[in-house]
């Protein structure tokens, strides 16, 4: 290896029909580079007619990927291989993760690329070295083939550029059209520390399909509906600031005597919940559930209930904000929310029940409006205050119980009746029927509810209505 690379080995990030065969050729023309091709393609080691990569056959390779990983960097030239999507999973973390692996990343117009993969695959010809060699043939778009092309593609780039991003590493980009540029492919030997430079070009590989797109196609009419369906620019995707939430582990209820597993949702009533699961068990108290779980105790009884079911309940977005905007911030302890309600909006947040059950429907509705500007604000990271799980979005807080406990069953409140006893069949039991007892609090969310509540509570719970299914509220007794 050169003693001015500043790196020990390089991955040629790219997929097929991207010129990754041509750039490649190109950087085996400095004398101390060498690819080595798709050393992890799971069906060939490196090239499609060789059987080994650095003295590494598949059978070797595929038991041990990182042991051939770490022969790159033992090269005496500074060596690399390219890598797609498709690629060995195993060793992707490792390179992407490990500074000493230069990564190049090569990217070429996608819809060019799909036309490209399509004729090669109609032709059977992936390389073409003499012109007078070239197999024609004119393809069909397929514009849903072509959206989950694009979509592997996308999702694969979104997560190297998140890694470097994240581990604060840059990489070299190459556009196809860079790279029949000897000035470019100079310039990435630079970048890679390598002095030497090249004056031309390899030219034993030739462009295959340089005809305009749609001379291959069969139907290029399709393009304009095909390319409709696509939102390039994701201007459908809401934005979402909000951070993720950590483990709830210590919110998870077990049943004793049946494998049953509840993961609450700060912010939403759990006491029926948790006295159903008690009559479950036959005991007479929800502190008589399993609790308190750690990740060790979390671990063994998850190894030890292979048949179990793991639920949670979702609640209306409104009425989960009302009930916290209640509970929490007027009767509770979050002061530094009182505050912003009452610098923002003016008014000033009672903290006794009796002065909260005396509020007027307009005093009452500007408090609240107050809480779910609050709620907008802080998840969208423009507060001061860190946001808390009781008031985080259902969505998130479901993301962070799926890393420690997969859910079987997204229950819904007001179906909590027929749904609850249900779950007894999954496990061979029959369980007891559940009382959805009525909720009675000092404020009726009911008597101010109108379309300009629904419409602010969508604007901060917009993620838990897209991604959760919520329609508006629909106002019951007692709310």
């Amino acid at each position: 290896m050169s003693a001015t690379t500043r790196f020990r080995y390089f991955v040629l990030l790219a997929e097929m029909r991207t010129g990754s065969n041509l750039l490649e050729a190109s950087l085996n023309e400095f004398p101390t580079l060498r690819c080595e091709g798709e050393a992890f393609n799971p069906v060939f080691a490196g090239h499609p007619k060789t059987d080994s990569v650095l003295g590494f056959d598949r059978a070797t390779r595929d038991r041990d990927p990182l042991a051939l990983l770490s022969a790159f960097k033992a090269q005496p030239a500074l060596s690399g291989f390219r890598y797609f999507h498709d690629h060995d999973p195993r060793v992707l973390d490792a390179f992407l993760n490990d500074h000493d692996c230069a990564k190049i990343i090569l990217t070429r117009n996608p819809l060019d690329s799909y036309v490209s993969l399509k004729i090669a695959r109609a032709t059977q010809q992936w390389r073409l070295g003499d012109v007078k060699n070239r197999r024609v043939e004119k393809v069909v778009f397929d514009p849903i083939e072509f959206e989950t092309h694009l979509r592997s593609l996308q999702d694969f780039q979104l997560k190297i550029q998140n890694r470097l991003q994240v581990t604060g590493q840059s990489a070299f980009y190459v556009d196809y059209e860079d790279i029949l540029s000897v000035d470019v492919i100079n310039g990435l030997a630079r970048w890679l520390g390598v002095g030497a430079q090249i004056d031309a070009l390899p030219r034993k590989l030739k462009r295959q399909n340089p005809e305009p797109l749609d001379e291959k196609l069969v139907n290029p009419d399709a393009l304009a509906d095909g390319l409709a369906r696509l939102d390039r620019f994701h201007l459908s995707r809401s934005p979402n600031f909000e951070p993720r939430q950590a483990g709830l582990l210590w919110a998870f209820r077990a049943c004793r005597t049946v494998p049953l597993v509840y993961a609450p949702l700060p912010g939403c009533t759990e006491r029926p919940i948790l006295n159903w699961m008690s009559a479950v068990d036959g005991e007479g108290e929800p502190a008589a559930l399993r609790s308190d779980f750690t990740a060790q105790t979390w671990r063994a009884w998850q190894r030890s209930h292979s048949m179990r079911v793991a639920f949670t309940v979702l609640r209306h977005p409104l009425a989960r904000a009302h009930e916290i905007f209640v509970g929490q911030v007027a009767l509770g302890s979050r002061e530094n929310v009182r505050r912003f309600i009452e610098r923002v909006h003016g008014v000033t947040v009672p903290t006794e029940r009796a002065a909260l059950k005396a509020l007027d429907v307009a005093t009452h509705r500007r408090l609240f409006l107050g809480f779910l500007d609050f709620v907008k604000a802080n998840l969208n990271g423009q507060t001061a205050l860190p946001v808390r799980p009781v008031w985080a979005s259902q969505f998130r807080l479901i993301e962070a119980i799926t890393t420690q406990c997969p859910l079987h069953h997204l229950l819904r409140e007001d179906s909590l009746s027929e749904d609850l006893p249900r779950l007894g069949r999954d496990l061979g039991c029959v369980f007891p029927a559940f009382d959805a007892a009525s909720r009675t609090g000092p404020l009726n969310l009911a008597r101010i509810y109108d379309a300009e509540l629904e419409a602010a509570c969508r604007v901060a719970y917009g993620i838990d209505y897209d991604m959760l299914g919520f329609a508006d509220w629909s106002p019951k007794p007692q709310e």
